[in-house]
């Protein structure tokens, strides 16, 4: 089978496109081909070297799987051959998803949504488990509150604008000036153009100086130092960045706020919970780019770069047809 090969840690010339062996399911264990996979910024860490521990090279790497079972193992009993499934790879836990093939536990693997394409779901399985996790997990965000989303334009956060409305709340978002309406057809009740306005005085002002109950922070940085500033009494702040250097986070001890820092885990159980919201029409995750293979290193270099002008997920199409919505849907 093909696969994108990272041979070293550094830029997106470290990937290489080779033939390797197809894997072959244990017990227990599902082969899937792979139709679609997606980029994702934990895909550049990987490939750049912060997790150079946890990846032993030469590797496969890739977080996202939209395709159709090949193959099952000695005791699966969820899946047959020809099931159109989606799933993200156990994280740090074998080979990724930038491959023609890809073995993966049956408890991870989820039917996938037949209404949407494979491109479109595996541009949904890691960040609309990152943005249940975040958002009803660990926030526990309730009907009628309020939650600001930071780069409700990207990949995570449009998900988390559309899981947001889905759970009742009032949704304020950043973006960019081009995106404005694009984070609004989402479902955003107030849109706030960050290059423009402060964030904090407008919620602020749209709160009558109340906060908001919930931060979903997807920037990092001082976007995460300031968020306690829009934030309510006893008000959550979720954060899915690493943290490079030390915080201060004064302001958020005034608040009585919580802080939880999200690296999110892989069920079964999250992505039937997305399916059901995609069957409800109420979630749709946006492809914003789709690239080959072969091509990746330039999706990488695309959703490195500062001045990138995309919207919503970048994805892979490793089949020729997956475009295409099953004809299931």
């Amino acid at each position: 089978m093909k696969a994108l090969i990272l041979k070293s840690f550094g830029g997106p010339e470290s990937f290489e496109l080779r033939d390797v062996p197809k894997p072959v399911p244990h017990a227990g264990q599902v082969l899937v081909r792979v139709h679609a996979t997606a980029i994702n910024p934990l895909d550049f860490q990987v490939r750049r070297g912060d997790y150079s521990d946890l990846v032993p090279l030469p590797a496969i790497t890739g977080h996202d799987v939209s395709g159709v079972v090949e193959a099952v193992g000695p005791g699966v009993t969820s899946f047959v051959p020809g099931d159109e499934v989606w799933y993200t790879p156990q994280i740090f836990d074998g080979p990724g998803s930038y491959a023609e093939y890809h073995v993966a536990a049956e408890g991870i693997i989820g039917k996938k949504p037949p209404t949407l394409s494979h491109l479109e779901a595996a541009s949904l399985t890691l960040v609309g488990g990152t943005a249940w996790e975040a958002l009803v997990v660990r926030a526990a965000l309730s009907v009628g509150e309020s939650i600001l989303v930071h780069g409700g334009a990207g990949g995570v956060g449009h998900v988390a604008i559309q899981l947001a409305k889905a759970m009742g709340a009032r949704v304020f978002t950043t973006v960019r000036e081009a995106n404005l309406e694009f984070a609004r057809s989402l479902g955003a009740d107030v849109v706030i153009d960050y290059e423009k306005e402060d964030y904090v005085d407008v919620i602020l002002r749209e709160t009558g100086g109340h906060g908001v109950d919930v931060v979903f922070d997807t920037i990092g940085g001082n976007t995460l130092s300031r968020s306690p500033d829009a934030l309510a009494q006893l008000g959550r702040v979720v954060s899915i960045v690493d943290i490079a250097q030390p915080q201060n986070l004064l302001q958020a001890w005034g608040k009585n706020a919580s802080y939880h820092f999200v690296f999110t885990r892989q069920n079964r159980g999250k992505l039937d919970e997305l399916s059901t919201l995609v069957a409800r029409g109420q979630l749709r995750p946006h492809v914003g780019a789709v690239y080959s293979l072969a091509d990746i290193p330039l999706a990488h270099a695309l959703l490195e770069s500062p001045n990138k002008d995309l919207r919503g997920k970048i994805a892979i199409a490793v089949e020729p047809q997956a475009h295409l919505v099953s004809a299931k849907g």
